[in-house]
């Protein structure tokens, strides 16, 4: 498989499988103990592997959510908990959540899968995205279901920083790519029904195109890997993607 094929085949499921903690039943419990409702907690934790930055930085990380979330996000939640110390627990929630999915997937597959996306992330020059140089501040963890997990969230965020860049590169409008990209998500980012664009044929050109530049931008940080890391990249992106669907608790 080609790095442009991988970049294909994993856009979707990498997508889904790095949020799937977000607002899981479990990740909102760890929220309530630091005092938290689970959108805070996800502000606070995802947003925090970057350290206790200003609201500028977070903003940037987070283009396409309305000023008005990330004001809720970050600036009022960081009066209830420090950023960095959730961050800690929010990773702790993802293991706890590929806990309770990954137990029928071949440790193999997962330790493989852990090892070829954290190369990746690795091999990228700093501030590409910040989110993911955040994560990548962890150790990376020995157990295989936390590695594998850890490397969906790296990859989530490498698309998500290359997107950017592309919205960026290409001059469309933030507000505009999210609108395009998914009116239901568009809603969730906080914009009303009064802040969405004028559809023309010149911005679904854009972002056409930024999704042509994220897709190869992707496509040349998979060049890294050797052929066999592309495919356990793939294996692993298939198995886990499918547990979630059926998800098997991990016994140790």
């Amino acid at each position: 498989m080609n790095p442009d094929e991988l970049s294909t085949l994993t856009a979707d499921p990498i997508q889904v499988l790095g949020m799937s903690f977000y607002f899981d039943p479990g990740t909102k419990e760890r929220g309530r103990e630091h005092g938290l409702n689970v959108f805070e907690f996800y502000g606070l934790g995802r947003g925090g592997v970057m350290g206790d930055v200003d609201t500028p930085a977070f903003v940037e990380a987070f283009t396409f959510f309305h000023q008005s979330v990330m004001d809720f996000l970050w600036t009022d939640a960081k009066t209830k908990a420090d950023p960095v110390t959730v961050a800690r627990a929010h990773v702790q929630a993802a293991y706890e959540f590929a806990d309770r999915t990954f137990g029928g997937i071949d440790p193999r597959v997962l330790a493989a899968f852990g090892a070829a996306a954290r190369k990746v992330a690795e091999a990228q020059t700093t501030g590409l995205c910040p989110l993911m140089d955040g994560y990548l501040k962890y150790p990376a963890p020995t157990d295989p279901v936390h590695a594998a997990y850890l490397g969906t969230i790296l990859l989530r965020e490498l698309r998500g920083g290359a997107h950017i860049h592309a919205v960026n590169e290409v001059e469309l409008d933030p507000v505009a790519a999210c609108y395009l990209q998914d009116a239901m998500v568009f809603t969730l980012h906080g914009y009303a029904e009064s802040d969405a664009p004028t559809v023309t044929s010149d911005l679904e050109a854009k972002k056409v195109r930024a999704e042509e530049l994220t897709s190869a931008q992707v496509a040349a940080c998979f060049g890294v890997l050797s052929d066999d890391e592309r495919g356990a990249v793939a294996e692993g992106t298939r198995e886990m993607f499918d547990a979630l669907q059926h998800p098997v608790p991990v016994t140790r």
